[in-house]
């Protein structure tokens, strides 16, 4: 029994910690006055009702998530001076896969020269890195995996309807990589508080293209193959759940905003991100936003937060990450920053 004990406070020392982030955005942008050609909006409507200005698209045939992921890996890879041989595991949070299998992580790993690796994909729409960065953070914690390979990746392209105005302003394409390893200092993922509700199906879903609709001549005629979103319904939720996490998060950890370096929130709709930081009594000065460069790119919003603070990120930085998406899912999480750039 002593054996066991101290066995469980050594595992407890070990901290799941991001020890390097790299990006991959495609070329073309799709601007808000391009938009206005294709549906019946305004660069002042779209700006006031979600604060997007445009958003990066994955354009060029046979290009998928997975080709995004794997650019970000091999960037990532290249900048840590980190072998393809040295990653034992690859996690990838999408929503929008290659295909129903093999899994997007086996895609990327193959594109990217990773060979001596398991993984898997996770989808948790909106809230996959939160959901995969603590279940890299669980693997690093158990001492079983030393050099894991996250990745969060989508191509909202492919299942936005670009007739739908409602939807078609939101999305964006993007992939970010990282690489999680344990680290004994006081870095790295401190807390989280992770949760789902599957009564918000119906809010926020892709109707067809699943085992209950299998792809048809009549899904694919009534647009089933397209997200659905009813905004009142996840405005409403998704302000809630994301600042009650989040406090909840700081109170459990006795951080208040003068401890924090920055709040990160899942970039979906600038009015969302305003309410909750108000909600949390953070200053603006300390909310992370870059929604007007790239819209909502699910997984990738927080990581590309991330990816784009690097620079000025110091080690020990106290920073909460929250999210909201489809399920429902939401969540927030404590990380303080492992490493300066």
């Amino acid at each position: 029994m002593v054996y066991t004990n101290i066995s469980l406070t050594m595992k407890n020392e070990i901290k799941a910690a991001i020890t390097g982030i790299d990006a991959y955005l495609p070329e073309y942008i799709l601007t808000n006055q391009e938009l206005s050609t294709l549906v019946d909006t305004s660069d002042e409507w779209i700006m006031q009702r979600v604060g997007i200005k445009e958003r990066r698209i994955l354009k060029g045939e046979g290009l998928a998530t997975s080709d995004m992921g794997a650019e970000a890996a091999k960037k990532l890879l290249k900048k840590t001076g980190t072998s393809p041989d040295d990653i034992d595991l690859v996690l990838v949070a999408t929503i929008t896969p290659d295909m129903a299998f093999p899994s997007t992580a086996c895609l990327i790993a193959e594109k990217s020269g990773i060979k001596n690796f398991w993984g898997f994909d996770v989808s948790a729409a909106c809230s996959g890195f939160l959901f995969t960065l603590q279940t890299a953070t669980s693997f690093i914690e158990s001492g079983q995996h030393k050099k894991i390979l996250l990745v969060a990746a989508d191509k909202m392209s492919a299942i936005t309807d670009y007739t739908n105005r409602n939807t078609c302003v939101l999305f964006g394409d993007a992939a970010v990589a990282m690489l999680i390893e344990p680290s004994t200092e006081n870095v790295g993922v401190m807390d989280s508080l992770l949760q789902a509700d599957g009564s918000g199906k119906d809010a926020l879903f892709l109707r067809a293209g699943g085992s209950l609709k299998p792809a048809s001549h009549a899904t694919v005629d009534a647009g089933e193959h397209y997200i659905y979103q009813d905004g009142k319904a996840v405005f409403k939720v998704a302000v809630t759940k994301m600042a009650d996490a989040s406090v909840a998060m700081m109170e459990r950890n006795n951080l208040s905003p003068d401890d924090l370096s920055w709040f990160i929130p899942h970039q979906a709709n600038l009015r969302i991100i305003d309410a909750v930081g108000k909600r949390m009594g953070i200053g603006s000065d300390k909310v992370m936003i870059n929604i007007q460069k790239y819209g909502n790119t699910t997984a990738a919003t927080i990581p590309l937060c991330l990816w784009e603070l690097e620079r000025t990120l110091k080690k020990g930085d106290n920073l909460i990450l929250s999210t909201f998406g489809g399920g429902f899912t939401w969540g927030s999480t404590f990380l303080k920053w492992a490493y300066n750039s």
